[in-house]
């Protein structure tokens, strides 16, 4: 039964099965963080790169996506502050809307 209805939940629908691939890749690449963490090592995901020109840099096959990138190592510097941070008491509901 449950092979069916997620057979019939992913098929010919190419978005469905794009964000589960981008879900699946963020857990991933959170659990490689915290498995680096536990290895005392530091890790930040990355943003703000060109996805195409890393591509071309690492020979990504055509039909292939970068979904998640991560730098790892030991840390140079202490972090800065985030600033404009929300509390948690502003961004947790609880029992409620």
């Amino acid at each position: 039964m449950m092979a069916g209805a997620i057979d019939a939940y992913y098929r010919d629908k190419p978005q469905v099965e794009r964000d589960e691939v981008m879900r699946s890749c963020g857990i991933a690449g959170q659990s490689l963080m915290l498995a680096a963490r536990e290895m005392g090592l530091d890790s930040c995901p990355m943003d703000g790169f060109d996805f195409e020109a890393v591509g071309r840099l690492i020979n990504l096959p055509d039909d292939h996506l970068i979904s998640f990138m991560v730098a790892i190592g030991k840390k140079a510097a202490d972090v800065w502050p985030r600033p404009g941070q929300l509390s948690l008491d502003e961004v947790r509901h609880v029992d409620g809307f």
